[in-house]
């Protein structure tokens, strides 16, 4: 889930990325005085680099990593092994020169986020310069290459031509085949699993699955799930009794990913999965939403799982709210109050929202965070992560 971003620490549906399209960027490179070409692969929307030159082993880190900072795509032609070593030695060099550059604590929060994410950006752009060639078959012509075609296939689609990648999306992508096949055990489900697809964000951080499991429920029979992801939100609600639960989602892959996970949990007969922007036509007693917890602009697709410009989903969710509750019905907003604490939105800013959306705040359940993130004094931003507090807002409609 998004190195710009942080996204393993935001529990929040992704944005799915694309198939690889038919008319997928190119790569153009010169190798042993000739011209070469291949397909761009990226999963994030990334644009290729501009510059390649073929390497080997015989390359030195220090050479590597000041190519890749000058934005010199290095198409690796040597033992594979050697060429994740060399990422790790860029890496390496990368963070010890971000450690030189770090910000007094003295700083506004505000200030050092942004300059946290340029950093975050630019040491992904650095690190994703290190490239893997692969065959029409999308397998990796280097010695001691696994095997990451189904990886692929899994995350992009079916191959057809010879392909280049950077080698930290391949390592993504393979991380992410391996959730999906494995699973992820939901507590809040019993340990029962999830599997979520490539471009699903992964409910790897339980506790506000948790408060999905021990709020109140308002009485009736129907629930919206809004932005529903890998279905977990719907299944934890079904397996609570919830009679007709109705999952909403734009993305195919989330889509997809949700109705699987459904029917391979058994729960076809109360959840339906639909396409919708937000809302679907209708009323219910229980809408639930999970939305991007910070505002701004995602500069990758990637960060869609983490980035609501202008509070896009935020707003869309508790605009329409008061238009499809039943009466006595409820809506339950789950968010985290990191923004609060970057300051890129207040409390008040957030209850304003509520309050211009005619709906009044029935009850509140509030959960610490238990991902590393929170209790890593070395992160920059740990100034602010300690203090977070995920909530699930119990809202209504007020009174007229």
């Amino acid at each position: 889930m998004g190195d710009a971003a942080d996204a393993s620490a935001f529990p929040r549906v992704q944005q799915a990325s694309p198939a690889m399209p038919m008319n997928a960027p190119r790569l153009e490179w010169t190798e042993d005085a000739g011209s070469r070409s291949a397909a761009w692969l990226s999963g994030s929307g990334t644009l290729p680099p501009r510059r390649v030159q073929a390497v080997d082993d015989a390359i030195r880190a220090d050479d590597a990593f000041r190519m890749a900072c000058e934005g010199v795509g290095l198409l690796w032609r040597g033992d594979f092994q050697n060429a994740r070593q060399l990422l790790q030695a860029l890496t390496r060099r990368f963070d010890k020169r971000a450690a030189r550059s770090r910000l007094p604590e003295c700083t506004p929060m505000r200030d050092r986020f942004h300059r946290y994410r340029q950093g975050q950006a630019l040491r992904a752009r650095i690190l994703g310069m290190v490239l893997i060639p692969l065959d029409a078959a999308w397998t990796i012509p280097l010695p001691r290459a696994p095997d990451v075609q189904a990886a692929l296939c899994h995350a992009l689609d079916m191959p057809g031509d010879e392909a280049v990648l950077s080698l930290r999306e391949l390592q993504g992508m393979v991380g992410a085949y391996e959730w999906h096949r494995k699973g992820v055990p939901v507590g809040a489900l019993d340990g029962a699993m999830i599997h979520p697809d490539f471009g699903v964000f992964s409910p790897i951080r339980g506790e506000y699955l948790d408060l999905v499991a021990q709020a109140p429920l308002p009485a009736g029979e129907t629930a919206f799930d809004i932005g529903t992801g890998t279905g977990v939100l719907a299944a934890v609600l079904a397996r609570r009794g919830v009679p007709a639960i109705l999952a909403t989602d734009l993305s195919p892959r989330a889509l997809a990913c949700a109705r699987a996970n459904v029917e391979r949990l058994g729960l076809t007969g109360q959840v339906t999965v639909q396409e919708a922007d937000l809302f679907p036509p209708g009323r219910a007693a229980l809408a639930v939403c999970n939305p991007p917890w910070l505002p701004g602009k995602a500069s990758s697709s990637l960060e869609q799982a983490v980035y609501d410009p202008d509070s896009r989903m935020l707003r869309g969710f508790l605009d329409g709210l008061a238009a499809h509750l039943v009466p006595g019905g409820e809506g339950w907003l789950i968010l985290s109050d990191l923004a609060e604490h970057l300051g890129l939105r207040s409390r008040e800013e957030l209850l304003n929202m509520i309050k211009e959306a005619s709906l009044t705040v029935a009850g509140r359940l509030d959960v610490r965070p238990t991902h590393g993130k929170a209790v890593d004094a070395m992160d920059p931003l740990h100034a602010a992560r300690r203090l977070e507090t995920t909530s699930l807002w119990r809202l209504r409609v007020a009174p007229s």
